[in-house]
């Protein structure tokens, strides 16, 4: 019990510097906002955010989108081809973060896009992306060693896929809605893998 208060509050206290920060953001710039500032408006210390954040971009760049999709990944069956597999994990994951976060997700996204030290680090964030798939689609091997190459290209393509729907989305201002983007650019990778 008092283990799920913990991580409920941390939970709450995560978000409540995410959200702050992302405020921040949009009214002041990236730049002009400084880590002390978005301990203040969270109501948390300095040092805490550092608990939460290693770095003011990651407070940006931190989600738990990752380790949800290869969890969902990884309940698949694995009778499914791995496209498949791939496409209906991320549509499951973004039903859920896509209703609860649009307006956040919508913010980040264009923060990534717009700010040259986010953008800096975006590289380390989707190979990671496509390391986790990788790991999830390769049910035969827990020890970590490099997936076989047509899983690390289907998950290559998929990371493409989806970065190319966010993208999109973002430089539309947010229309269409980006589950029918995701749906689409999956669409067509799977159309061009048959």
């Amino acid at each position: 019990m008092a283990q799920d208060w913990r991580a409920r509050k941390r939970a709450r206290t995560k978000e409540a510097i995410q959200h702050s920060a992302l405020r921040l953001f949009l009214e002041h710039g990236y730049d002009a906002t400084t880590v002390a500032r978005i301990a203040e408006e969270a109501g948390v210390s300095h040092m805490t955010f550092f608990r939460y954040f290693p770095t003011k971009e990651d407070v940006v760049l931190s989600d738990d989108y990752d380790p949800m999709i290869e969890e969902l990944v990884r309940a698949r069956p694995t009778s499914e081809p791995p496209i498949e597999r791939v496409r209906a994990a991320i549509a499951q994951g973004l039903t859920a973060v896509y209703t609860a976060d649009q307006d956040a997700l919508l913010t980040r996204t264009r923060l990534l896009l717009e700010t040259p030290a986010l953008r800096a680090r975006l590289w380390e964030n989707l190979h990671a992306t496509q390391r986790l798939l990788e790991r999830a689609l390769d049910d035969t091997d827990a020890t970590g060693a490099t997936a076989p190459l047509r899983l690390r290209v289907i998950a290559g393509a998929s990371v493409s896929a989806l970065t190319t729907a966010v993208v999109t989305w973002a430089e539309n201002d947010g229309h269409p809605e980006l589950p029918q983007l995701v749906d689409e650019a999956f669409a067509v990778l799977e159309h061009q893998l048959h």
